[in-house]
């Protein structure tokens, strides 16, 4: 399945319960559309959060976040892991 990582330049009011909260509810929803949101990061300082996902294309993924909570990303991108 396709490799996705996303990113979310500001999250206003971003904490780290606020993440796990939010990656919770993505794991919540995520079957409905064949999604697994495997990681995420996130530097709490300038609200940026990056989340890697299998998907079968982006737009899946994006419904997740949209649906769970709300979140979309601003960007995404198609990856391939590295050694």
């Amino acid at each position: 399945m396709p490799l996705f990582l996303d990113i979310h330049h500001k999250v206003h009011g971003l904490t780290s319960d606020a993440i796990a909260e939010a990656h919770k509810k993505d794991l919540q929803v995520q079957k409905k559309f064949g999604v697994n949101y495997l990681k995420y990061w996130f530097n709490e300082k300038d609200g940026r959060v990056f989340c890697l996902v299998e998907a079968p294309d982006k737009e899946s993924a994006i419904k997740v976040h949209k649906e769970a909570h709300g979140i979309l990303a601003d960007e995404i991108f198609e990856v391939t892991e590295g050694l």
